[in-house]
């Protein structure tokens, strides 16, 4: 019999070794996450190791993001959570410490119309639950690990935050100067129908020439009015942002823009202390892992010592004046034996969902790592283009002069001017909206890594 006792203890401290584990942080990401082609730049250098200030310098753009990070509701409501966060872990802390009740209780009674008597009792008592297979552990490591996870949660919305300011205000730098770009073809074009009237006054043009460039001028000023929409739009979604009334936002220029020539994006296992919805991921499979251990703790005993002490008069069947000291102890040892399954069905329900968390992580560091190569590609692709739009706008731009010279010497047509003026517009659009191309890769770039330091 005694060896099938010690068997049975022997058992069940072995059982027990998972409620003692702790959480293990990854160490390791899939080879070539962020590409094979990105593969090759990799450094110890780290873009989201800049300050968010060295990346974005124009003074007006780190006024605005200094001014959402103090107003906006996304990042106070994410300060919120952590307060939540830091009070149920410090609740998790004094769950190992006494518990103290003091319950006063006093009456008067009287039998048969005996001499009323007066009774009192002035209890204080404790209870302390002795932590032998991790219940109280295991919860305060879940809240640790929640209280980590709401801090990155604050860290992605900091992030994404200043992202969103930087991309609205460059989108903003953007359609000014497309907006100056039609503008300016606008008023070039109104000279170019009242120089196509006077050919048709001299007999040097016709009606349908006139018609035909009024066309494209109205069009051009159409245009004009779009942008002036879009701009008013995007200011009033940087608005949102500021946590302010929509309202004109200032700015500098997409000309004087200036930013960091060497860009690396560090090596991928950075990702998983850099990037914050990263982190957060694993902080939820460390904080499910917690909670399987606690699952695995109720199938053991939960032993609870407790006593109280007190001033009291009644003694039993007796009542004594002055009052005397009552001392009691106990202790408590509670086995489950049969909950019909309900612990056997939690340790189940938590396996699954920390395998949920699991997949979880995984799929949002494959994320991570798709989102820096998308971003650094846009970047080099857009940069590889600057070059050749600056020369296809230099050549349409001559182009435009000759064929403007040649139409007013009789030898060539409005159609051939019209052409070579549309071209020539859409090169420069075309070349104002690769820049900004390129500024939000480095934006996104920026954002992909993990966002900087604070």
């Amino acid at each position: 019999m005694k060896k099938f006792y010690f068997m049975g203890l022997a058992a069940l401290a072995l059982n027990s070794c998972g409620i003692y584990t702790s959480y293990h942080p990854a160490e390791s990401v899939p080879n070539a996450l962020y590409g094979e082609e990105v593969a090759a730049i990799d450094s110890t250098d780290n873009l989201a190791l800049l300050p968010w200030q060295t990346l974005f310098t124009d003074p007006q753009l780190q006024r605005l993001i200094e001014q959402g990070l103090k107003n906006n509701t996304d990042l106070l409501t994410a300060e919120q959570r952590v307060k939540e966060a830091e009070a149920s872990l410090l609740s998790a802390k004094l769950a190992y410490l006494p518990a103290f009740t003091l319950a006063p209780q006093g009456g008067v009674s009287s039998f048969d119309g005996a001499k009323a008597t007066w009774t009192y009792n002035i209890p204080v008592s404790a209870s302390w639950e002795i932590d032998i297979f991790g219940r109280l552990r295991n919860a305060k490591r879940q809240a640790k690990a929640l209280l980590e996870q709401s801090q990155d949660y604050q860290q992605a919305v900091r992030t994404q935050l200043i992202a969103g300011i930087a991309n609205n205000y460059y989108t903003l730098l953007m359609l000014d100067a497309q907006l100056a770009l039609a503008e300016q073809t606008r008023d070039s074009w109104k000279e170019t129908v009242e120089a196509t009237r006077a050919l048709m006054g001299a007999g040097m043009a016709n009606e349908a020439a006139v018609s035909q460039m009024e066309a494209t001028y109205y069009a051009i000023a159409t245009s004009v009015l779009d942008l002036k929409d879009q701009i008013n739009t995007a200011e009033n979604s940087l608005s949102l942002l500021l946590a302010e009334p929509a309202h004109a936002i200032e700015r500098g220029s997409l000309e004087g823009q200036t930013f960091p020539t060497h860009l690396a994006v560090g090596v991928p296992l950075e990702l998983l202390r850099n990037r914050p919805d990263v982190r957060s991921a694993e902080h939820t499979l460390e904080s499910a892992f917690y909670v399987t251990n606690q699952a695995r703790a109720a199938f053991y005993p939960q032993i609870v010592l407790g006593g109280s002490a007190g001033w009291t008069n009644s003694g039993g069947g007796m009542i004594v004046n002055p009052g005397e000291w009552l001392l009691s102890a106990v202790g408590s040892l509670t086995q489950p034996i049969f909950q019909k399954g309900t612990n056997i069905a939690r340790l189940k329900v938590a396996k699954a969902q920390q395998e949920e968390a699991r997949l979880g992580f995984q799929q949002t560091l494959l994320n991570a790592g798709s989102e820096v190569n998308e971003a650094l590609v846009q970047y080099q692709t857009a940069t590889e283009k600057t070059d050749y739009y600056a020369r296809q706008v230099e050549s349409l731009g001559r182009a435009l002069e000759s064929t403007s010279l040649l139409m007013t010497h009789g030898n060539t047509t409005y159609l051939e001017v019209l052409t070579a003026q549309q071209s020539l517009l859409n090169a420069q659009l075309t070349q104002v909206a690769n820049r900004f191309a390129q500024i939000q890769g480095l934006i996104n770039l920026y954002h992909a890594l993990g966002g900087g330091t604070v």
